[in-house]
């Protein structure tokens, strides 16, 4: 592999993420899940048993209460370890809330959360997807 393929896997991998985070704070519950390959592991950075497989993560989102949030994402770092396959990490900051009849949802007491994702993503023929997506908290709320 040469660097402008390791680069554009980076690169790919990164979307991934942002996609993720866009559609996870759209609420697009469908498209969260269609992110993950079809036997992969979720771990929800406030914890819990990992959920496994692309069904039972979509279950999981469509479980959740209705909040308003929204996801910062940084520092970004993604290892490539071949053509179909990459490590990442990344830095999540979480804000959410209640929504307000007047505008502006009202933030919840314990935002932002600090935490981080480690990741180990597949290239597949739908284009790269989570295999595992491992959350965690850095901070106890």
């Amino acid at each position: 592999m040469d660097e402008g393929q390791r680069r554009a896997i980076e690169a790919d991998v990164t979307r991934l993420i942002h996609a993720y985070t866009w559609a996870n704070d759209d609420a697009d519950w469908h498209a969260c899940a269609a992110l993950y390959t079809d036997n992969a592991r979720f771990s929800r950075p406030s914890g819990g048993e990992a959920i496994v497989g692309r069904e039972a993560i979509l279950a999981g989102f469509l479980a959740r209460a209705p909040r308003v949030q929204r996801h910062a994402i940084a520092n970004v770092l993604v290892d490539v370890v071949d053509e179909n396959t990459a490590r990442a990490r990344s830095v999540i900051v979480l804000y959410m809330g209640d929504a307000a009849p007047d505008g502006l949802p009202v933030q919840d007491v314990k935002s932002p959360l600090v935490g981080t994702f480690t990741d180990l993503c597949v290239r597949t023929t739908e284009g790269w997807r989570f295999a595992e997506r491992v959350g965690g908290l850095d901070f106890r709320p």
